[in-house]
């Protein structure tokens, strides 16, 4: 079946109740390690502000996972980039998070020459292959790399990025020849293929106002669909974007989807306070009332399961010309 196929709905499925009540380079200076605390959650130090959800240990179970989704929305594949890194490759994660894909590449792929996950938290293991290495980055800043890379795949930085043109430049500059790019991102406005999403959800509700409160800081929520127009602004050629299903909710048919959907499902309920938290309240001016309203009809919106939900799921690979 093909990815941008109709989603069968799986009636069995609304016996079932999804998450019950469960809840630039730099060396690590003491500074780098002070998080930030607040709204009772943990945020990153360094370059505070550039990123507006939390880094603690519930936030990077919640990366895990989707780490997951992706993967098997990828049909349990890593990359689409006609790449083999087993080819002494040398390669960059862009916002590595807790480096899961990294090392599950680093895994995966031990004929990689390097692959070096960077981000503004150090959140990842002390303990990786020996092909794998993380720093602490910001990659909004001017690189200076030492030697190109073969490969850049940049993952779920939606939100994160304040000029993404600039962060695509700055990509094809340091990649070789005949290097490739890869952006994975969804496409964040919910959509049904049944109608079965009303204007009313409070999904629709928490993804308009993450959307507006990110356009406000100037670091959109929604980059996936100008992938394609800024690597060819940016010189790369054979730009190809492939556009995926990630279901929300357990109601799908196929056993793949059903799968990313459950975990979807779980990545609202359990992962809607980091969503909100500082966005809402110190972007949008919501009270704490207003907040914990919000995320409580979320919850309350995936339980139900009525609303087949769907974000579409854009893979934009390029190449930078020989």
């Amino acid at each position: 079946m093909s990815d941008t196929d109709q989603v069968e709905v799986d009636l069995d499925a609304y016996e079932t109740v999804i998450g019950s009540d469960a809840s630039a380079s730099t060396s690590l200076r003491p500074s780098v390690l002070s998080y930030e605390w607040k709204h009772g959650r943990r945020y990153h130090s360094y370059q505070a502000g550039a990123y507006s959800f939390p880094n603690d240990e519930r936030e990077q179970a919640r990366l895990d996972m989707l780490h997951h989704v992706f993967f098997r929305g990828l049909h349990d594949r890593l990359y689409l980039a006609p790449i083999n890194p087993s080819d002494g490759l040398r390669i960059l994660d862009i916002g590595t998070g807790t480096g899961i894909w990294a090392l599950h590449l680093g895994e995966d792929h031990p004929g990689a020459k390097q692959i070096v996950g960077n981000d503004l938290s150090p959140i990842q293991p002390p303990w990786c292959p020996q092909n794998v290495k993380f720093i602490v980055d910001d990659v909004e800043l001017d690189w200076a790399e030492p030697e190109p890379y073969d490969y850049v795949h940049v993952r779920y930085m939606a939100g994160g990025i304040q000029d993404w043109p600039k962060l695509v430049r700055q990509i094809f500059k340091n990649l070789k020849p005949g290097g490739y790019v890869e952006f994975q991102e969804t496409a964040n406005t919910l959509y049904s293929q049944d109608g079965s999403l009303k204007p009313d959800n409070a999904m629709v509700a928490l993804m308009d106002g993450l959307m507006e409160a990110c356009r406000r800081i100037g670091r959109t929520l929604d980059p996936a669909p100008e992938m394609e127009g800024w690597c060819q602004a940016a010189g790369f050629d054979e730009v190809k974007v492939q556009k995926l299903q990630l279901p929300v909710g357990a109601w799908p048919r196929n056993p793949r989807l059903k799968e990313i959907g459950t975990l979807l499902g779980l990545n609202f309920i359990e992962g809607v306070e980091a969503f909100t938290a500082a966005l809402f309240r110190e972007v949008l001016g919501w009270t704490k009332e207003e907040v914990d309203a919000l995320n409580e009809s979320v919850r309350a919106a995936v339980r139900r399961g009525d609303a087949h939900a769907i974000f579409a799921f854009l893979v934009v690979t390029a190449r930078k010309p020989l």
